[in-house]
């Protein structure tokens, strides 16, 4: 029988492997499968274009500064950009057998070219190499996903101001407490995810630093010039220590976490939609292109997208604790444990990617039932606050107020009665003097609304407002 266990037989005695940066200085290989197991393609070979990104501006300034013949580097760019086209137009697959994507693409350099191949790595490690292709590659991720943010808010606001005036419960606890609108709940919703397109421009503005040039962790003593790669591939400023270049994994960490709290406010969001769309708040009518049906109960019409949203928050809680706990414990230069950075960022900005654009197709969809969200207003006391701050303007103390609209409730529900709005004047003065014939009209949800009209508040023209400071901040993709 084969021996298939991690101590089996190398390459030289199992199955060939492919070829290495590093066999050099080692005489005995990894077996097949333990070599299969520090290999990292099939996660990095979607760096595969910015690596030969970096590897053409390497060379080029590798070329400026006469490290090697300008001639040879001319014959070195061509072949990337050929390379490049091949990979993007699918004609150059990836061989998933090989080690990671810097290896297949030296690989192929050296097999197409021959000797000017091996002088593309000069000045060079996987470890800086691996550090400016993630942080390419996250600075055009990001700026895709900025852009769904963007689209995704602009979804949300088109409905808030649509549904400025519409009057709806606002709950907390998920008890019914006062009166707001439909505009002013969704304006909340974008305020969220207003913050969340902030911190992705902060961490990539801060990411935006080129790496290369650190090398292993030392730099070179080759004439490099960093501050020439850097400007070639579009960074702000080189990395200012070489050390810190290839250890640093912060702009994985912020990112992973910015993708997470992103992830928790759609989930919440979703939670609303999850339980409006029920029959027993029926607030929300989803789109049938944004709901399923039920395989056994045939009147089903499930909010799946957004019960599935609001599940794939998850995975980027749990990619952000894996990178937390990837890192902790590391000392600080490069080591192998690094590799597991990608996997997890990817998942994440992957899933926060695709979650909003289902979330912006759902939201802006939606239809809204409006009587059935004013309905919702009466009952459960949601006038109480109204009728306290009626008693404030009057002049009394709001603790007095309170206490007054309290006890009012307490008699309504030992009536039977539903609504403060249902006592006699009579009644609600055996409470307080101060009420008087006018207090019904503060009692409406659509007085309680327009009264609201302080900044931040619920009323529709001050709604507006805020729809139009929300449109205002919404920042385009980073170019």
């Amino acid at each position: 029988m084969a021996d298939t266990s991690i101590d089996g037989p190398d390459a030289a005695g199992g199955e060939p492997l492919p070829a290495v940066l590093w066999g050099g200085r080692l005489v005995e290989k990894p077996g097949a499968e333990a070599f299969a197991f520090q290999a990292s393609i099939l996660v990095d070979q979607r760096l595969a274009l910015e690596d030969i990104q970096g590897s053409r501006a390497h060379v080029a300034m590798l070329a400026r500064q006469g490290i090697i013949p300008e001639e040879t580097a001319g014959i070195l760019g061509t072949e990337l950009d050929r390379l490049a086209g091949e990979i993007a137009s699918g004609t150059l697959a990836i061989d998933p057998a090989a080690e990671d994507i810097h290896s297949f693409i030296e690989a192929e350099l050296i097999a197409r070219l021959g000797m000017p191949g091996k002088l593309v790595h000069a000045g060079r490690s996987r470890n800086d190499q691996v550090a400016v292709d993630f942080r390419l590659y996250l600075k055009k991720a990001g700026e895709s996903l900025l852009g769904e943010l963007a689209a995704a808010i602009t979804a949300l606001l088109d409905q808030a101001e649509t549904h400025a005036g519409s009057i709806m419960p606002g709950y907390t606890h998920l008890q019914r407490a006062q009166p707001v609108t439909l505009g002013h709940h969704l304006a909340a919703w974008c305020a969220g995810l207003v913050r969340d397109q902030d911190r992705f421009i902060d961490a990539l503005a801060r990411l935006d630093e080129c790496p290369l040039g650190a090398g292993a962790l030392a730099g070179s003593a080759l004439p490099l010039d960093r501050e020439n790669t850097s400007r070639a591939l579009g960074f702000a400023r080189p990395t200012l220590n070489s050390m810190d270049s290839v250890a640093d994994r912060d702009f994985a960490l912020e990112l992973a976490a910015a993708s997470a709290i992103l992830m928790t406010h759609l989930s919440r969001f979703c939670e609303d939609v999850v339980i409006w769309a029920s029959e027993e708040f029926k607030f929300i009518d989803l789109a049938e292109k944004w709901s399923t049906g039920s395989s056994i109960m045939p009147q089903k019409k499930n909010p799946d997208f957004a019960e599935l949203i609001r599940g794939k928050s998850g995975r980027t809680t749990g990619n952000l604790v894996t990178l937390l706990t990837v890192l902790k414990g590391l000392p600080y230069a490069y080591d192998k444990d690094l590799q597991e950075d990608k996997e997890a960022l990817f998942d994440s900005l992957d899933t926060a990617r695709n979650c909003l654009r289902m979330f912006r197709g759902m939201m802006a969809s939606a239809r809204f039932n409006h009587a059935r969200m004013k309905a919702a207003c009466t009952g459960g006391f949601i006038e109480a606050t109204d009728a306290a701050e009626y008693l404030v303007r009057k002049g009394l103390p709001f603790r007095e107020a309170h206490e007054a609209v309290a006890l009012i409730v307490r008699d309504c529900v030992g009536a039977g009665q539903a609504s403060i709005a249902a006592r006699s004047l009579e009644q609600l003065k055996g409470r307080s003097p101060l009420f008087e014939s006018d207090v019904y009209a503060a009692l409406t949800p659509e007085a309680s609304v327009a009264a609201r009209h302080l900044p931040g508040g619920p009323a529709p023209k001050e709604v507006r407002r805020q729809i139009a400071a929300l449109r205002r901040q919404i920042r385009p993709p980073l170019r």
